[in-house]
């Protein structure tokens, strides 16, 4: 778990997020900034990932902080049920103090609890006209989420309904679509050749990511378009 920031340190995180949040914004770029600072600015969390619904009634997920919460998302999307389907739907706030036991989700809470997740908190956003969903927040342990939690987490949640409403359009989204699909088969095609499990294939995408100051998305494109020249 995350020790608690300083301070200062909050003020320079919330800073560092908001220099993203300038038009034109990046919107990749943006939705990444606000997933991993959440992480790094709430104890409790250590998980993060932004859900978002289409026009089309679909959901998906954009800019996760690893295939654990990515894998958790899709986990409620396939099972119909879960905090963040529940929040990115109806529900503004949801909290979930132990996902092995709470009786709201009788077929999610379990087998998100068999992937080692304790408890989750869901922030609907609502950025008309262009999206809506929800930030989802995870934490390792159980009962773990509190006030400070809750006030911290809603101002990041702030921040993605500013991201997405400030992006441009319907493409902008689209574009963040088509990189989140672009990083899943990057992920894929670094299990298979080099046989890694989904955490270890993501972590290896970020590291090679700040390693060479290049943007994620970046990275997953040339693995992609890389991988289909070497099979022509």
């Amino acid at each position: 778990m995350n020790s608690r920031p300083r301070d200062t340190d909050l003020i320079d995180l919330m800073t560092e997020v908001a220099t993203t949040l300038l038009v034109p914004i990046d919107l990749d770029e943006a939705l990444s900034r606000i997933t991993h600072s959440v992480v790094d600015a709430v104890p409790a969390i250590d998980h993060a990932s932004i859900s978002v619904t289409t026009r089309r009634g679909e959901i998906t997920t954009l800019a996760p902080t690893g295939a654990l919460p990515l894998k958790a998302d899709e986990l409620q999307y396939e099972l119909g049920e879960g905090p963040c389907l529940e929040a990115a739907l109806s529900e503004p706030v949801v909290q979930v103090d132990d996902l092995a036991t709470d009786q709201r989700w009788p077929a999610y809470g379990p087998k998100a609890a068999a992937l080692g997740l304790g408890s989750q908190l869901a922030f609907q956003f609502d950025a008309k006209p262009h999206a809506r969903g929800a930030l989802n927040l995870y934490a390792d342990r159980p009962h773990v989420l509190d006030v400070e939690s809750r006030q911290l987490s809603a101002m990041f949640a702030t921040m993605v309904a500013v991201a997405m409403g400030w992006a441009q359009h319907d493409q902008t989204l689209a574009n963040a679509l088509a990189s989140r699909g672009l990083i899943g088969q990057a992920i894929g095609i670094l299990m298979e050749r080099y046989r890694l499990d989904p955490d270890r294939a993501f972590a290896f995408l970020v590291r090679t990511s700040q390693d060479g100051n290049i943007k994620l998305h970046t990275v997953a494109e040339r693995l992609v378009a890389d991988t289909i020249r070497n099979a022509e």
